[in-house]
């Protein structure tokens, strides 16, 4: 498998992405070849939500070069603010792999997820954003994002091998009235 586009052919190859549901058969491809191995348990349990109906996996496939990216969104979550199983639904786990970002993946991806929640009678998309990352601040505001409030960003997590992990990423919650 390719890890980047041939962008010899232009932007042709963007239409040949797929964005569909994860399957349980995609488990392992979310973890990028090793990178995010340790979120194996967190993947899991994302995915048995998605099986309940608390939860949406999506991933972005390009034919030949595999998952080339990744949202998930929370339907319901212990936080209304961020999911409150009506109306308000929090996307997480926004990622796209380095080769294909700035090419019009991520939109596709969040447009996808904005259209789906739409039909679900959602009416408010909710996420965080570390407040480092700029570029993804700057690709969440064209998408009509807006800051509405700080996040501590604080976090835990069980690794694939069983070991307790917390993580600190100040935040910043954006919103969108769809």
């Amino acid at each position: 498998m390719s890890d980047a586009p041939d962008l010899s052919a232009g932007q042709a190859w963007i239409d040949q992405v797929i964005i569909r549901t994860v399957t349980e058969a995609d488990l392992p491809a979310l973890e990028w070849d090793g990178e995010y191995t340790h979120y194996r348990r967190m993947y899991a349990d994302a995915f048995y939500r998605s099986e309940q109906g608390r939860s949406i996996l999506w991933v972005a496939e390009l034919p030949g070069s595999g998952l080339i990216g990744q949202a998930f969104v929370q339907l319901l979550c212990d936080r209304p603010e961020l999911a409150d199983g009506t109306c308000r639904a929090y996307m997480y786990a926004f990622r796209v792999k380095p080769p294909y970002r700035g090419l019009g993946v991520g939109s596709r991806m969040i447009q996808v997820m904005e259209t789906d929640l739409r039909r679900r009678r959602y009416d408010m998309v909710t996420l965080n954003v570390a407040r480092e990352n700029s570029k993804a601040r700057r690709l969440y505001e064209r998408m009509g994002y807006a800051v509405v409030a700080p996040e501590p960003g604080v976090w835990s997590y069980q690794d694939h091998l069983g070991a307790w992990h917390t993580v600190e990423e100040p935040a910043w919650r954006m919103e969108k009235h769809l």
